[in-house]
C-alpha cells in the first residue's frame, strides 16, 4: 500500500542491461540537500558496454549519496537516499534495507564508511565549470583534455545546454578548438608505482579498455578457442554491393544469419554445462572507437532483415557507437558476432570470442587474385578474382572442427550466391 508521508526511500543502482551485473558512478548531478525531481538527471553510470545516464525514479530532496565517483558496484545496491513525501510504492524505504529479505548490508563496501559524494566546488573529482557556470563531467573533461578542446565554444545539446560525450566529439570531429588556459581537466597522470621511461609515458587503462581486458581474458580462460578458415571468392558481392553503393558487410551479414539457421549450434550461448540455441538471430557487429577501444551493439531479430534493412542498422549502429549514443540494451544479448578487420587490409585473424557465445566471424580484406576457374563445359582457365579469407573462432565445447568446417562451407556457398535488396 502506497503512503504520503516523509520517508526515505533507497535509490539502487539500476540494471543497465539484460548482460550487465555492475556500474561505475561516473558523476553526481546532485549532492545531499538539494531538491530533484523525478525523472531528473540523478548520475551518469558506467558499465563495461556503455556510459548513461541514470535519472532519478521519485521526486524530493538528496538525503545522501552513498558511492563516490568512481566506485563500481552491484545492480541493487543503493547508491542514494532521497526524502520524499511522495508515494512509496514500488520503491525500498531506506529504514528496511533493499535486501532486508536477504540480510544484506545496503551500502556499498567499497564506500566504507559512506559519504556526501558531491563534490565541493574545488574537490577533488568535482567537475569543471566555465564562466557561465556550466557543469562538465569527468567523461566530457577528458575527451576535451586530450583533444584540446575549449569547452566553453561547445554547444551542449543535452538537458538545460549540457555539453556531453557526442558534443565533444563532433569538436573534435570538427577540427576542434584552442583549449582555453585552464579549461578541462588535467591530462591523466602517470601512475606513481611505475615510472614511464625517459622517452614515454605511463597512464591507467581507460574503464573501457579494462572492461575490454578483463572479458578478453574471461573468454581466454573460458572458452575451447579453435580457429577455422576459409578462402571466398567474393566477385559476386564485390559487383552487388558496387551496384547497391554500399559496402560488403551488409551482404556478409546477411549470408552469415543465412548460414546461422542452418547451422543453430552456433546461434548459441553456453553458460556452465546448460546450452541454450537461439530462434531469432541477434546479430552483434564489432565497431571499433579507435584508441578508446571497441563496442559490439546488436542487431535484434537479424533473420527478419533484407540486405538494406541490415545496411541501414549497421550504419545506424556504428553511428550511434561513435557518437556515444548507444543505450544499455543496444549492446547486450546478441548470439553470434562479426567483426570486420579487413577493411584494415589483414588478411588472417583469430579473435577471441564474446562470450556467452560460442562463435564469433571474422571478415578479412577482399583482394584480387589469379585463380583457376572451372567453366560449364568442365574447362579450367586462369582468371582474376576477388578473394577473402574468412576466419571462425569457436568454442569447442560447443561443436566440433566437423561442425565449424561445415559452417563456413555454407556460408562460402551463400556468399558466392549473394541475395539482392
Amino acid at each position: 500500500m502506497s503512503e504520503t508521508t516523509m520517508s526515505v526511500i533507497a535509490v539502487p543502482m539500476p540494471q543497465m542491461g539484460v548482460s550487465v551485473d555492475e556500474g561505475t558512478v561516473i558523476e553526481w548531478h546532485v549532492g545531499p540537500g538539494e531538491t530533484i525531481a523525478a525523472e531528473q538527471p540523478l548520475c551518469d553510470v558506467s558499465t563495461d558496454k556503455v556510459d548513461s545516464e541514470v535519472a532519478s525514479p521519485i521526486g524530493g530532496v538528496v538525503e545522501e549519496l552513498l558511492v563516490e565517483p568512481g566506485t563500481t558496484v552491484a545492480v541493487g545496491v543503493p547508491i542514494a537516499r532521497i526524502r520524499t513525501a511522495e508515494s512509496t510504492a514500488g520503491l525500498a524505504s531506506a529504514d528496511d534495507g533493499p535486501a532486508a529479505d536477504q540480510g544484506a548490508d545496503p551500502r556499498p563496501a567499497a564506500a566504507e564508511p559512506p559519504s556526501a559524494a558531491a563534490p565541493a566546488a574545488d574537490g577533488a573529482g568535482a567537475p569543471a565549470h566555465d564562466a557561465s557556470g556550466r557543469r562538465y563531467s569527468p567523461l566530457v573533461q577528458r575527451m576535451a583534455a586530450a583533444h584540446g578542446i575549449d569547452l566553453s565554444k561547445v554547444a551542449g545539446t543535452g538537458r538545460g545546454g549540457r555539453v556531453q560525450k557526442a558534443d565533444v566529439q563532433a569538436a573534435i570531429d570538427a577540427g576542434g578548438t584552442a583549449a582555453a588556459p585552464g579549461a578541462g581537466a588535467a591530462p591523466p597522470t602517470a601512475s606513481p608505482t611505475a615510472a614511464p621511461p625517459a622517452d614515454g609515458e605511463s597512464q591507467t587503462m581507460s574503464r573501457m579498455r579494462q572492461a575490454i581486458a578483463r572479458h578478453m581474458l574471461h573468454s581466454r580462460a573460458t572458452a575451447a578457442h579453435c580457429h577455422t578458415w576459409i578462402e571466398v571468392d567474393m566477385t559476386a558481392i564485390e559487383a552487388a554491393r558496387a551496384a547497391a553503393g554500399t559496402t560488403a558487410l551488409p551482404f556478409v551479414a546477411e549470408a552469415t544469419v543465412r548460414t546461422l539457421r542452418a547451422h543453430p549450434d552456433l546461434n548459441a550461448w553456453i553458460d556452465g554445462d546448460r546450452i541454450t540455441r537461439h530462434a531469432n538471430v541477434d546479430l552483434g557487429i564489432a565497431v571499433s572507437l579507435g584508441a578508446e577501444g571497441l563496442i559490439v551493439p546488436v542487431l535484434r531479430e537479424a533473420q527478419a532483415l533484407s540486405v538494406t534493412g541490415l545496411d541501414r542498422g549497421i550504419r545506424a549502429m556504428a553511428r550511434a557507437a561513435r557518437e556515444g549514443a548507444l543505450k544499455p540494451d543496444d549492446v547486450g544479448g546478441g548470439t553470434f558476432t562479426i567483426t570486420n578487420q579487413g577493411k584494415f587490409g589483414t588478411l588472417m585473424s583469430a579473435p577471441i570470442i564474446n562470450q556467452p557465445q560460442v562463435g564469433i566471424l571474422d571478415v578479412e580484406a577482399v583482394v584480387k587474385r589469379p585463380v583457376v576457374v572451372t567453366g560449364p563445359d568442365g574447362s579450367d582457365a586462369i582468371a582474376i578474382r576477388s578473394i577473402s579469407i574468412f576466419g571462425l573462432s569457436w568454442d569447442h565445447r560447443a561443436i566440433d572442427g566437423a561442425g565449424a568446417a561445415e559452417f563456413l562451407a555454407t556460408l562460402r556457398d551463400n556468399l558466392q550466391n549473394p541475395a539482392s535488396g
